[in-house]
């Protein structure tokens, strides 16, 4: 659960890695082929192997001269359960296409020299995660760091004399005088929270080094954060967008929340440090601003520094605001006072003009911000998410996908938002397949508010047949039904099973007016679920949905929806499947990590009797409607989601199985709050369409 910012998403994505088929992949002492698989397709997207064939591009840099394109483009092999990821170079037109490395280990954290002659990323190819370069031409290959414990992250300084990186500095442990002579122990001794983290235990804190960088080598770091109990970027999800040069190379931005333990896992209350590199010392810029503050950027000129703001301590879905310090005159502006959207991924233009994607209305959109002016403008708009922005002159280079078409790069007019594609990873498979209509429509609520639906059709759809349907609930809980392009919840594959989804941005999502993204926080069970039923019933009025072959699916907050419908749908659906969602709120209050979430959204701990808005929460909790239960469920739950610990999902299916309700429950340990590997991925798929077709087919 919880809303996952677009940019640290498509950071995790370059990290879980794959190839295309020129790579090989070293494996038992011989080399195994892993490329682009074309999976026996009919023309329309029904297996989950094609979906898996898929190449996943991401982290597009441009070149300091504007004249080249780099970007990674991820593989993966069903067979090997595994995969790896090339670097690519290709003109800003789409022209002259080449591949850059071909290795048997993923490149990631590619990066242009600032003076464009070389191109460094990060591999394990040695063993440990280093610093490599080679040149544009594919030639002079060199690793040039010997970091003991490898690099998590990197950039170069913009006079090319230093670069930084994040490596993990491990906690001193207070109990390791009790482990003595006890070598096999794995017992773990924990006297505070936040002692695991979304899907690991946390032992370690990411610190900021900074080294000398010459003569090919990488030499003499300096830890910035020695000795402090605290990390940066933000875990899980933050990467080296949270940390930014000044342009003359004088001064760290960073993202930090210097708390932990209970502290911690009760606020979000990050700040935005400087570091100075010549005096060594650091200083908060954001100090006061009690929310979420991310991302630094410097203006070109380095006389002012943007980052996106949250106003609120302990809620993490408060309002994105755009922020700007003007460094000269110490003074901290808010320009989204007046706008009731969304700021993130923000790039400059020159020293006046800032471009952002906001989600806006069921996508992603790009917007610019004059800053002399406090104008806002929206560029782009259309059927699809746009995911990331560069600049390469006068141009936009951006990423975008929708419901129909996986990551591409994009050149974008900033003067009238005209698009051009100009990558085509996946044009050999597209072009075999059929996808299905997506519509857009706005649907009245119970309270008479207009909420927009996606509706989805399966391809060579026929109105005169009768069609099952389902209702996809949101996870999030606050994040929109956008034109996602998903490896698991794909909603064209769906269609092509032979479904209609109809998949609403009921209450507490954004792109909608902050109003209507907030009123979700106290009111699980409310007004939201109501606005899934509302959109169903209209949806099921049309003559080719039959109203007897309904389900309801849906993961993370999701699969709470779903929990909670399976004790409150009036007999409107026949199958369920919950993923990851939350079953019961007492349990789930005590055992998340990042506890902000539900002293916010449950409005406090349910042993506050005097609480209203707690106990409101707490009586709507799915498991205190378990005896209404009577249609069947699939249940999916990872062992290592820490976010929302399998016992929800184990309790789930235990419940359903002693009240005689069909059940299903799939059940993966080595998976977090998501599927990552391809063979999981794939029994996912197939056990999930297994239980559709059983009881809606």
């Amino acid at each position: 659960m919880y809303r996952k910012n677009l940019i640290l998403l498509s950071m995790l994505v370059i990290l879980i890695s794959s190839c295309d088929e020129s790579c090989k992949h070293k494996s038992n002492d011989s080399y195994v082929i892993i490329g682009k698989q074309m999976p026996e397709l009919s023309s329309d997207l029904q297996s989950p192997e094609v979906l898996w064939a898929y190449g996943r591009l991401s982290d597009v840099q441009v070149s300091p001269d504007g004249k080249k394109l780099l970007f990674g483009v991820s593989y993966y092999s069903i067979e090997q359960n595994k995969g790896n990821r090339e670097l690519y170079l290709m003109n800003p037109d789409g022209s002259d296409l080449i591949q850059l490395t071909h290795s048997p280990k993923s490149e990631f954290n590619a990066l242009w020299r600032p003076d464009g002659k070389k191109i460094g990323f990060l591999s394990s190819a040695s063993g440990s995660v280093q610093l490599w370069e080679i040149n544009a031409d594919g030639s002079d290959l060199q690793q040039i760091s010997e970091i003991e414990g490898g690099m998590g992250g990197f950039s170069y300084s913009p006079e090319q004399s230093k670069i930084l990186f994040i490596k993990d500095v491990l906690i001193e442990n207070p109990f390791a005088a009790l482990y003595e002579g006890l070598p096999k122990a794995s017992g773990r001794i924990n006297n505070d929270l936040m002692y695991r983290h979304w899907d690991h235990w946390v032992d370690a804190y990411s610190h900021i080094f900074i080294a000398d960088y010459g003569d090919a080598k990488v030499s003499n770091e300096k830890d910035i954060m020695k000795d402090e109990a605290w990390g940066s970027p933000l875990s899980p999800f933050g990467g080296m967008e949270q940390i930014s040069w000044s342009p003359d190379g004088k001064t760290i931005a960073y993202t930090c929340k210097k708390k932990s333990g209970l502290e911690y896992t009760i606020s979000t209350n990050s700040d935005i440090y400087i570091y100075h590199l010549d005096e060594g010392n650091t200083e908060n810029l954001s100090e006061g601003m009690m929310g979420f503050d991310m991302a630094p950027v410097f203006s070109p000129d380095g006389m002012k520094i943007a980052w996106e703001s949250m106003e609120r301590d302990g809620y993490e879905s408060d309002k994105t605001r755009l922020i700007i310090y003007d460094i000269e005159n110490d003074e901290i502006t808010d320009h989204s006072s007046d706008f009731d959207q969304n700021a993130s991924g923000l790039t400059w233009k020159g020293n006046s003009e800032i471009f952002f994607t906001s989600a806006h209305l069921g996508s992603y959109e790009i917007f610019s911000l004059d800053i002399a002016g406090g104008q806002f403008r929206q560029l782009t708009e259309g059927i699809h998410n746009y995911r990331s922005i560069a600049l390469a002159g006068e141009t936009l280079i951006t990423t975008r996908q929708s419901m129909s078409m996986p990551t591409e790069i994009y050149s974008v007019d900033p003067k009238d938002g005209t698009a051009t594609q100009i990558s085509f990873t996946n044009k050999e498979l597209l072009d075999q397949i059929s996808m299905g209509k997506v519509e857009k429509r706005w649907i009245k609520t119970t309270d008479n508010k207009e909420m927009l639906t996606w509706v989805i059709y399966p391809p060579h759809f026929d109105p005169a047949k009768k069609y099952p349907a389902l209702l996809y609930c949101q996870g999030g809980p606050q994040s929109m039904v956008s034109q996602f392009w998903s490896y698991r919840w794909n909603f064209q594959m769906m269609a092509a099973n032979g479904y209609i989804i109809v998949a609403p941005n009921r209450r507490g999502v954004p792109g909608f007016g902050q109003a209507w993204n907030e009123q979700i926080s106290g009111d699980y069970g409310g007004q939201n679920m109501k606005d899934y039923l509302s959109a169903i019933d209209e949806v099921s009025k049309e003559e080719f949905i039959d109203n007897d072959r309904l389900g309801a699916i849906g993961a993370s907050y999701g699969g709470f929806s779903v929990f909670w419908l399976a004790g409150n749908h009036n007999k409107r659906f026949k199958a369920f499947i919950a993923h990851d969602g939350m079953f019961n709120f007492e349990s789930q209050y005590l055992e998340t990590e990042e506890v902000w979430f539900t002293e916010w959204d449950l409005g406090g701990a349910f042993w506050e009797k005097d609480n209203e808005v707690a106990m409101k929460s707490y009586a709507n909790s799915p498991h205190k409607f378990i005896e209404k239960w009577d249609t069947p469920i699939l249940v999916i739950h990872g062992e290592l989601d820490y976010r929302i610990a399998y016992t929800q999902g184990m309790s789930a299916f235990n419940a359903a199985i002693l009240r005689g309700v069909p059940a299903e429950f799939l059940f993966f340990p080595d998976e977090n709050h998501w599927v990552l590997s391809p063979q999981n991925g794939i029994l996912w798929q197939r056990t999930f369409y297994n239980w559709l077709d059983k009881w809606l087919k």
